[in-house]
């Protein structure tokens, strides 16, 4: 059974723009077939020399992942979630990659957030309430 979704507008990237974001929403797709413990794994791997994302890093990689993937931009939080934090990464960042639920329609939920704050999530914070998250590792200054 299908049920219909309306997508909110999308920008289409420039052709130039567009193979990083895709290649992320590639990895992300099987990555998001995998059981939590080794999803959490792998993205603890792939977070590694990453600094923190700021808002707008973490926005623009969401929007770009949008901007290419139908499936992404509809309901594949989980695909959408971990593509962006793919594309944050290979810009040179990492965001908190969450995934728990939301309380009013309870639903698993999946998304990323910046500055303690989800990032173009269409609910206030603190909607969801994670139950697995990767933040990004805090680098010493002593290292």
């Amino acid at each position: 059974m299908t049920a219909p979704v309306a997508l909110a507008a999308r920008s289409r990237l420039p052709l130039h723009r567009r193979p990083l974001p895709l290649l992320a929403v590639a990895l992300a797709r099987p990555l998001a077939r995998l059981r939590p413990a080794r999803l959490r794994r792998v993205l603890e791997f792939a977070r590694g020399g990453a600094r923190l994302a700021t808002v707008h890093e973490a926005l623009a990689a969401r929007t770009d992942v949008v901007s290419v993937s139908l499936r992404c931009a509809g309901q594949g939080c989980l695909q959408r979630s971990i593509a962006a934090a793919l594309l944050c990464r290979f810009r040179g960042s990492w965001p908190t990659w969450c995934t728990g639920v939301r309380t009013s329609p309870f639903a698993a939920h999946a998304w990323i957030e910046a500055d303690g704050r989800a990032v173009g999530e269409p609910y206030p914070d603190g909607h969801y309430s994670p139950l697995l998250s990767v933040p990004p590792r805090v680098m010493s200054r002593n290292a």
